[in-house]
């Protein structure tokens, strides 16, 4: 008798009776969908679930899906999942099994609002994948559901081996004909993950929570999800940072180049489709609050990119060759998806075997001999157009077979940057910001400082702190010594600034002349005060070889004052005026910043230790006294 009918051996260490059925109101399969299972394998199937967790986009927090995450396995016997996985891969059942569970989950994610433009991630045993007994099942439901086999993206790990008799690089290449998505699971954890990425070649790679975890305070781990960020790109692939839950590692992971972000922070997986969102707004304020001097880059990459439009995965032979017909200019077009994701190019190059054969072309464009758009698309390096522009052109730099880049927004196709449009970004932006940064120093200017203070003021769920610097006896000190000295005295400054608080996550900008400015974001106001005293005395130290020896013995220089009466100056120091911002703090205006800054600065010139510190609350309760 064969196998595929016979009742589930459980473990037999774990010897107990099935639950009696729950009533969980699980959608059961369509009729012919489900294969010939025993009944015991039935009830235990019927008895499964899956939970749902969202992957969203880490710019803006919209959904692009949902990974199904198979639940209750315990209330059946099981220890673990693996381990009924196992007991089904023993008994000859698992393709069954397999089949009826992708089912279910596609079932499930079918009425939810939007599926057919969003992802479902669905975890496949390596020793089922691409057998047909599996995939049927699900084929089924989703022509049944009207859904395309884009909206699946099979997970493959190398948990699982793959069977030895196969060849796992043309079991992909064979789903990925079919149009289904691969996704890289657990990278990271094994020691082949960087031979099945470049076999798979997937449309995901999902970064295993072992390098997530504390990833804001591990050096280590940042240059190695660094480097595996580089390399997907570089592949056209896009990156899902699993098992984020906190903010310092969701912060963490933006800044590196993830483009999707899964875990607990977001949502934590259910059962209940009624619970899960297609935006997740906390992620869009998160990314929002951090995305500073981003807004500029996004408009020039608006500015510069080529909006081809895209071919899509549907699309027949005959379409591709009356398009390139018609696009004289191109040798190249973009595909995408049904959800409107970018699948990859699909290059004239690559068509030349057909196009010059006598009777190539039709030939490719039979549908009796199989060739689809699928079978020609070539990988392309992909960047959120979010994506400061230097990481773009690394992305393209890092590919010396690139057309360019097609650029996302929410994952979706919004057009495409070659070369000579890269370039073009990068130096618009080079102009923009030489625009607006001191020609001396080389720091932002008033523009950038102007942005700064609007963002702080903006945003009341983090405490701010803006440092106003501004030098004591300089005229006099340049009056004596020449405008080149005075200069070398500001260089020297910017310089001990940009030593001593970038490391502290400043943001610095130079006002004009001796005036410097400085912003930091959630740090306590005793702490930026400790690191402004430290700049103040460390040049008032440096500052003192730029005097004569005479003079900086007698701690002092004679020149005139601005009347022009001869008197004594000493030597170079600077006055800090720091007024802190805190958290849930009422209407402002970077006006009303400006005359308190000003008003504490000169008290901070009055005052022995040259330092002036007050928070916006305390300073507007003193004016209104």
């Amino acid at each position: 008798m064969s196998l595929l009918y016979m009742d589930p051996v459980l473990p037999a260490a774990r010897p107990r009776p099935l639950p009696a059925r729950p009533s969980r109101g699980t959608v059961p399969l369509p009729l012919g969908v489900a294969p010939r299972l025993g009944k015991s394998w039935t009830d235990i199937l019927d008895k499964l679930d899956f939970a749902f967790q969202p992957i969203v986009n880490i710019h803006t927090g919209y959904c692009c899906g949902y990974e199904a995450l198979l639940r209750h396995t315990d209330e059946v016997g099981f220890a673990s999942i693996g381990d009924f996985f196992d007991c089904c891969h023993a008994q000859g059942v698992l393709p069954g099994v397999e089949g009826v569970l992708l089912a279910k989950a596609a079932l499930k994610f079918a009425p939810l609002p939007g599926a057919s433009k969003l992802r479902l991630f669905l975890n496949v045993d390596n020793r089922t994948l691409g057998v047909q007994a599996t995939l049927e099942p699900l084929k089924a439901v989703l022509k049944e559901m009207e859904l395309t086999q884009t909206c699946i993206a099979f997970e493959v790990s190398e948990r699982h081996p793959f069977p030895s008799a196969s060849d796992p690089a043309q079991i992909i290449r064979d789903l990925k004909r079919d149009a289904f998505k691969i996704a890289i699971d657990d990278f990271g954890i094994g020691f082949s993950g960087l031979q099945l990425l470049y076999m798979a070649e997937p449309e995901y790679l999902k970064i295993d929570r072992f390098f997530i975890t504390n990833i804001a305070t591990d050096a280590k781990k940042k240059l190695f999800l660094t480097h595996m960020v580089n390399v997907a790109h570089v592949m056209g692939v896009e990156v899902i940072a699993e098992g984020v839950e906190t903010e310092q590692e969701f912060f963490s992971c933006k800044d590196i180049g993830c483009d999707l972000v899964q875990g607990f922070m977001i949502q934590r997986p259910t059962c209940s489709v009624e619970e899960l969102r297609t935006h997740y707004p906390s992620v869009e304020d998160l990314s929002r609050r951090e995305r500073r001097h981003r807004g500029s880059d996004q408009k020039i990459i608006f500015e510069q990119i080529e909006r081809l439009v895209p071919l899509t995965a549907d699309s027949d032979m005959r379409t591709v060759f009356t398009r390139f017909r018609d696009s004289k200019n191109h040798n190249f077009l973009p595909v995408v998806d049904n959800a409107g994701e970018p699948m990859g190019l699909i290059r004239e190059r690559d068509l030349k075997e057909f196009t010059y054969s006598t009777y190539g072309k039709e030939i490719i464009c039979n549908k009796n001999f199989g060739y689809k758009i699928t079978h020609f698309i070539a990988r392309c390096p992909i960047a959120d157009v979010h994506t400061p522009a230097e990481k773009i052109l690394e992305i393209f730099s890092a590919n010396a077979s690139s057309e360019g880049v097609i650029i996302v927004e929410n994952m979706k196709y919004v057009g495409f940057l070659g070369a000579h449009a890269l370039l073009k970004v990068i130096n618009e932006k080079n102009l923009a910001f030489a625009r607006d940064q001191n020609p001396l120093t080389k720091l932002p200017g008033n523009g950038i400082i102007h942005g700064l203070v609007t963002e702080a003021l903006a945003d009341r769920d983090n405490a701010y702190a803006f440092v106003y610097f501004d030098f004591d006896n300089f005229k006099p000190f340049n009056d004596k010594y020449g405008f080149r000295q005075g200069d070398r005295a500001i260089l020297l400054f910017a310089e001990i600034l940009t030593r001593e608080l970038i490391s502290h996550g400043a943001s610095l900008g130079h006002v004009g002349g001796d005036d410097f400015f400085a912003c930091f974001k959630g740090m306590d106001g005793a702490e930026v005060a400790v690191l402004t005293h430290a700049v103040s005395l460390q040049f008032r130290y440096e500052v003192e070889s730029f005097y004569e020896a005479q003079d900086r013995k007698l701690g002092y220089i004679e020149a005139q004052d601005r009347e022009g009466r001869e008197r004594r100056f000493p030597l170079l120091t600077v006055s800090a005026a720091i007024l802190e911002l805190p958290s849930a703090h009422g209407p402002s205006t970077v006006e009303e910043i400006g005359w308190l800054i000003a008003e504490l600065k000169h008290q901070a010139k009055a005052s022995p230790d040259k330092l002036c510190q007050a928070s916006l609350i305390t300073v507007r309760s003193s004016a209104l006294a």
